[in-house]
């Protein structure tokens, strides 16, 4: 019997317990970045600041920031900490809250960096870093949760602005109430609209909405404002939200987004009757009232979509989405979806898991145009009960104002659940997909041992770290035998087995030794 990598399907939330397990943190923690996010206008840029994507200090180089939320800092078990790593061998930073400039202090468990977003928050043209705390205790509220904007500047993080917070109470920037286990920072997302301005996501999947406990909400910070309104099922200022605001639906608890469109998870959804079926909003950028536009919610039950509702599928669980220009358009206005169901049984195959891709138009109409699972013709590996494919998802558009084809368009698929034998039970591996066209013409595999550097041992669930850039798809190895624990970058059209072309790890290049769970989250 595997031991599932999913949150288990009825977790009480008080005391605050955690949905997963210490050893697979990052099972639920989607902070997928935006795709391919518009640069700001030349004329806008600070001085020192070059507008490139993910660059902190300014210097026209990309950055890298690699989370490690169980690490022990000063002392303080699982405070956590993220370790950026300037491009160009330009030197490296801890940042946590012991760093000077950093509000608040290193507690236990607070997890600080278990979800990052990088995007240009206040359009200076150097990029910013929002880090998620989700286990932060706010006076004598545990689990309330908080959101850091550390503002980048050509001195570096934190080297200009002061830090903004973003968190839930009366008075404070999310409004709403304080409560245990609302867990605000457990997913983000950040980037850059259509038009220009920049927004951050937020979700806060433990929310109650009166007695509803779990429900779950988010907020949309446009342009780097202030304050900003949650958002649940039940809101309908800018339109009816989709889905039915019920206990357990973790709304909020994953993200992904393009210039055009952003989509929310809800990997708890119940669909009637089936319990944790799980389900999926997606919006448009544009604002009413305020708040970004409902366009359309996903689930099985609909005629449309493949597949049935089933209690524990956990649609929705990973998202990723990517800018897309079909054939014959002339600008690139619609999306590609990608949703994961790690839960999905395959006749009876338990907890196989499967990925449906879909097509989202401007106006928020939507096509399914791909089931993929690892018994789709010609792909590599083979399904069987446990893989969890689907678990993370990642995925990239490296010529967004092109048409839109297999080699430009790519998904990476986390099957934490994988084993090559009865010694190396939930290795894990990594499957990469085309998005357009047949899965299994020109898909990949990698894992321990083949591809990803170092040694196959049990329990590395690898797949459960996974994020995109343009230039790289990152796999973050943090669990199994320290000496394996990394963050390496492979490129995005990798043959399978094929080795990462950069590697980050702990001890090497200016980055400390000694490491809990060393890129958990990277970005």
């Amino acid at each position: 019997m595997r031991t599932p990598v999913r949150a288990p399907r009825r977790a009480p939330r008080r005391p605050a317990a955690r949905w997963v397990s210490t050893v697979t943190l990052a099972a639920l923690a989607f902070a997928f970045g935006p795709g391919a996010p518009l640069a700001p206008p030349a004329a806008a840029l600070a001085a020192g600041c070059s507008g490139v994507d993910s660059d902190f200090n300014g210097d026209g180089i990309a950055d890298t920031a690699i989370a490690d939320p169980e690490a022990t800092v000063n002392g303080v078990p699982r405070a956590g900490l993220v370790h950026v790593v300037y491009g160009g061998g330009k030197g490296n930073l801890a940042l946590s809250q012991e760093t000077a400039g950093i509000p608040g202090a290193a507690e236990p468990g607070d997890q600080y960096g278990f979800a990052l977003a990088a995007y240009d928050a206040n359009s200076d043209g150097c990029a910013d870093l929002a880090v998620g705390i989700p286990y932060e205790d706010l006076d004598v509220v545990p689990d309330a949760g908080l959101v850091q904007i550390v503002y980048g500047s050509p001195a570096g993080l934190g080297g200009g602005k002061a830090v903004k917070e973003h968190h839930q109470g009366s008075t404070a920037s999310l409004g709403g109430g304080t409560e245990d286990g609302d867990w605000t920072g457990y997913a983000l997302a950040g980037g850059r609209t259509a038009a220009g301005t920049s927004y951050l996501l937020i979700g806060a999947p433990g929310e109650a909405i009166g007695t509803v406990e779990d429900m779950g909400v988010f907020y949309y910070i446009s342009a780097d404002a202030a304050t900003a309104v949650g958002i649940n099922q039940g809101t309908t200022t800018a339109g009816a939200v989709p889905g039915d605001p019920e206990a357990d639906d973790r709304f909020g608890a994953s993200f992904a987004a393009t210039p055009t469109h952003f989509a929310v998870g809800t990997p708890g959804e119940a669909i009637g009757t089936v319990p944790f079926a799980g389900g999926v909003a997606v919006f448009s950028h544009t604002l009413v009232s305020g708040l970004p536009k409902p366009l359309v919610g996903l689930a099985q039950d609909q005629d449309a979509i493949l597949g049935a509702e089933e209690a524990g599928d956990g649609f929705g669980t990973a998202l990723a989405m990517v800018p897309h220009r079909p054939a014959g358009a002339t600008s690139t206005t619609e999306s590609l979806l990608a949703v994961g169901i790690p839960g999905e049984d395959l006749a009876t195959t338990v907890d196989a898991g499967a990925v449906q891709v879909f097509r989202i138009t401007a106006s928020g109409s939507f096509t399914e145009v791909n089931w993929i699972d690892q018994n789709s013709a010609n792909a590599e590996e083979e399904t069987e009960p446990g893989d969890f494919f689907g678990q993370r998802l990642a995925a990239v558009n490296t010529s967004p104002n092109t048409v839109a084809s297999a080699t430009t368009t790519r998904l990476a698929v986390g099957v934490p659940g994988e084993e090559s034998s009865e010694e190396h039970r939930e290795k894990g591996g990594v499957q990469i997909f085309p998005l357009v066209g047949a899965p299994g013409a020109s898909d990949a595999w990698i894992d321990p041992g083949w591809g990803i550097p170092g040694e196959p041992a049990p329990r590395q669930l690898a797949g459960m770290s996974l994020a995109a850039t343009p230039s790289a798809l990152y796999v973050g190895m943090p669990y199994g035998p320290a000496a394996g624990h990394a963050v390496h970058a492979f490129d995005w059209n990798v043959a399978s087995g094929g080795a990462p072309g950069k590697t980050f790890r702990p001890g090497e290049n200016g980055i400390p030794a000694g490491d809990v769970a060393f890129g958990a989250v990277a970005r």
